[in-house]
């Protein structure tokens, strides 16, 4: 018995020295605490850099001042920038010994629409967009992106001694167009530069700061382009009898098109078609020939996409079909995929931020929205997209009891509070990161 006990012991000693230690688990607090006194030290430079990106907004492959801008802070840390990638788009990258290279992204273009905050940084810069001049405005909250992006990356860098690995900081153009992730590819984005072995990227949303939001899986929705021009015959507005009226058929088109949503398409499955802007016609008591309607279809599936596309054509050619006219233009352009979060990057990432955010970390079901950074992903980098919120949990409580609604992404209204907001982006953005790394040099 004696020696066979013996042998017992001496197999579970090979046994444990054959086997990996076990995995050290992040020091959560400690982390927590070094990111605040970071930011305790940097918040205010970051502040002054969030409001001129505000005030100073730029369009879709025009971020010419923007991206500009971010390269000189970058460099400043210590990274090596290369600009123009994707025309306006910029990589920066900083190495620090061996380990795996975790990717953080962030948008630099803003909105062709006027800012109505009245803040006293308010935008109201104006930029030429298809032909027109237009306000331009950072209503869907991409200075908070790239405000937190530099935060994250001043963070990172003060903390190299907790990573071993490469930081690849993108500023990606053109997002609002969902073209800029694809330009970055189509420049050699992971042929030029080093392919991540992960990849992160946060929004802010309508809700109160200091809430994390994540989910497995579908984080965002599907987009098509929805472009449509009836062709009809012009004339007078008092003899319609003698035309073929564009602008009636447009107005059918847009009501008609929702009983593809209303009574096609399952109502338990997401799928949403929206008309944003008509264009026809110059004075009140002429007919034109010609009425062009744009819009954005969103959805989760593609079996539902594939029947929302099906049903906004035929319905397109029905209402000319009805009016007697010829057959309209019909251009649905594939736009963004949905972004797909992957389960093991979100596995490592959510301990680390529930140990930070506790009840303000929660999950959600996927955004409607859409984002070109499901390219990224389509080229094989797993990744992790969450949300962050904006705006006073006391705002927030008011309008979920019936009060004042909050102006979401999009708005003119749209006015995050930037301390709280970018503190979070940088806790959040830093504390996922290293849980990336960590989760590498683990083995796992």
């Amino acid at each position: 018995m004696k020696q066979s006990l013996g042998l017992l012991f001496a197999s579970a000693a090979l046994v444990a020295l054959a086997s990996p230690p076990a995995r050290a688990e992040l020091d959560v607090p400690a982390l927590k605490g070094t990111i605040a006194a970071a930011l305790e030290r940097d918040y205010p430079a970051l502040d002054v850099l969030y409001k001129d990106l505000h005030a100073h907004p730029e369009l879709a492959f025009q971020e010419v001042r923007t991206a500009a801008k971010l390269a000189e802070e970058m460099r400043a840390l210590g990274f090596e920038v290369t600009e123009k990638v994707g025309k306006t788009g910029l990589v920066a990258l900083y190495r620090n010994g061996e380990g795996p290279t975790i990717m953080v992204r962030t948008e630099l273009d803003a909105l062709p629409m006027e800012e109505k905050t009245g803040l006293p940084y308010a935008s109201h810069d104006k930029a030429n967009w298809n032909g027109r001049e237009t306000f331009v405005a950072h209503s869907c909250g991409h200075d908070i992106h790239m405000a937190s992006w530099i935060g994250t990356a001043k963070t990172l860098v003060a903390m190299k001694d907790k990573w071993k690995g490469t930081l690849m900081f993108i500023g990606q153009p053109a997002e609002e167009t969902v073209e800029g992730a694809k330009a970055m590819l189509n420049d050699g984005l992971f042929t030029r530069f080093p392919k991540p072995d992960a990849g992160f990227a946060l929004h802010d949303g309508g809700f109160a700061h200091g809430d994390v939001v994540y989910r497995v899986g579908v984080g965002s929705s599907n987009q098509d382009g929805l472009f449509i021009r009836f062709h009809g015959r012009g004339g007078h507005g008092s003899a319609p009898h003698t035309t073929i009226d564009p602008v009636m058929m447009a107005a059918r088109f847009v009501v008609d098109v929702q009983s593809v949503i209303s009574r096609e398409k399952d109502p338990t499955e997401f799928g949403v078609v929206t008309v944003g802007a008509i264009h026809s016609g110059t004075a009140g008591n002429i007919i034109p020939d010609d009425a062009i309607v744009v819009g954005t279809i969103r959805s989760f599936k593609p079996e539902v996409r594939a029947k929302m596309l099906a049903g906004v054509e035929r319905t397109a050619k029905a209402v000319a079909a009805m009016a007697g006219a010829a057959p309209p233009d019909i251009d649905l352009a594939e736009g963004a995929k949905a972004v797909m979060n992957d389960a093991a990057v979100v596995a490592a990432a959510q301990p680390v931020l529930k140990a930070a955010f506790g009840e303000h970390l929660r999950t959600s079901p996927p955004g409607t929205a859409s984002e070109d950074y499901s390219e990224y992903v389509k080229a094989g980098v797993p990744s992790m997209f969450f949300n962050i919120g904006v705006y006073d949990p006391e705002r927030v409580a008011a309008a979920r009891e019936g009060g004042p609604p909050l102006p979401s992404n999009h708005s003119p209204l749209f006015a995050p509070v930037p301390k709280p907001t970018i503190e979070t982006g940088v806790t959040a953005m830093t504390l996922a990161v290293l849980s990336a790394f960590d989760e590498r040099a683990q083995g796992h």
